[in-house]
């Protein structure tokens, strides 16, 4: 079986925020990066090439795929930042519902600027998913 394309490397994760050209979309990653050590307690760690995670888990699924998954992260896009790891959990639908300015995607939500969200309903909703993140997969080991 292929090993999953996502793993943990040992980049730094600051490396990758500093590297980003456009200031506000730097300045908005290294408060999210900051935030989310906050809400999870974690240590941000870099997963391929362009995302950062905080925590890990190891998942199996019924089909016999399995591997190791950052609990939370997001990825510095050009377009918007990705966090991963919000949705699916006990009390998401009702944390998204008054984060502000988001959109969703499969696994996703996509926020253009932290300035269009309520920072403290972002950190509720990451620590409450990071606490809940084991028992997100369909089996796990």
């Amino acid at each position: 079986m292929a090993a999953p394309k996502t793993q943990q490397t040992d980049e730094d994760p600051q490396a990758l925020i500093d590297g980003i050209g456009d200031e506000r979309k730097r300045d908005d990653a290294d408060r999210l990066l900051r935030l989310m050590a906050e809400a999870t307690g974690e240590p941000p760690k870099r997963w391929g090439p362009t995302m950062i995670g905080f925590g890990s888990f190891h998942y199996r699924y019924a089909s016999g795929h399995e591997g190791d998954t950052m609990k939370v992260g997001f990825a510095p896009r050009k377009t918007a930042l990705t966090l991963y790891g919000l949705q699916g959990h006990a009390r998401s639908a009702e944390l998204l519902s008054g984060l502000g300015k988001h959109t969703l995607g499969k696994g996703c939500v996509y926020i253009k600027r932290l300035d269009d969200v309520d920072t403290d309903v972002l950190r509720e909703l990451i620590a409450h998913a990071h606490a809940e993140a084991e028992g997100s997969l369909d089996s796990h080991a």
